[in-house]
């Protein structure tokens, strides 16, 4: 599924159905992306490193990437862990090209971080993905703390649900990315498989 004609179709068919916008991973889906829908973009790269834990957008170029691609938000792990660029220097470079920034937090602290860098919008992208085993639910209780820092807040992270989504907007996010609920039709065919099979 991942090639650019196919992420270009997805999220033509994401817009179709209301999407505001659409979060979008490599430089090559991006610009498909681009082709097909001036509505925002969330770019990201991911990559595996083997000096670092972050995977999410962790170096300048890749923001310069995907900016000339044509992403009008870049997201980048904004996690206090090992990485190979400050956080300070990937926000550096997204606000000297003009695009707007976007934290993917795993926690309040890494939230307060990046508010006080000065990133646009604050995700829970992280909550869970940073130590021990990956929660089943959505962590609400880190998108209320992060809706008293005063800024553009996106819950991200296990929205598998319309009902988990609304409950992500009542707790004080603006926004809310859905991600494998929508794009990953194998993991939504196990979730069928396994509740028959109970």
């Amino acid at each position: 599924m991942d090639s650019p004609s196919i992420v270009a179709a997805m999220a033509s068919a994401a817009i179709a159905g209301g999407a505001s916008a659409v979060r979008i991973e490599g430089i090559r889906n991006v610009e498909a992306v681009r082709t097909v829908t001036d509505r925002p973009i969330i770019g990201i790269v991911k990559v595996d490193l083997d000096s670092s834990p972050v995977r999410i957008t962790p170096h300048s170029q890749d923001i310069r990437d995907l900016i000339s691609a044509g992403a009008d938000i870049i997201a980048f792990d904004a996690t206090d862990r090992t990485r190979p660029e400050p956080v300070e220097a990937l926000l550096h470079t997204v606000q000297s090209l003009g695009a707007y920034s976007m934290a993917d937090c795993s926690c309040l602290s890494d939230g307060k971080s990046a508010h006080a860098l000065g990133a646009d919008i604050l995700a829970s992208t992280l909550s869970g993905y940073t130590s021990g085993s990956v929660p089943a639910t959505p962590d609400l209780a880190l998108v209320r703390q992060l809706a008293t820092l005063d800024k553009f807040i996106i819950a991200e992270g296990r929205y598998n649900s319309p009902e988990s989504a609304a409950a992500a907007l009542t707790a004080g996010a603006d926004a809310v990315v859905v991600g494998t609920a929508i794009t990953r039709t194998e993991v939504v065919t196990g979730w069928f498989r396994e509740a028959i099979h109970r």
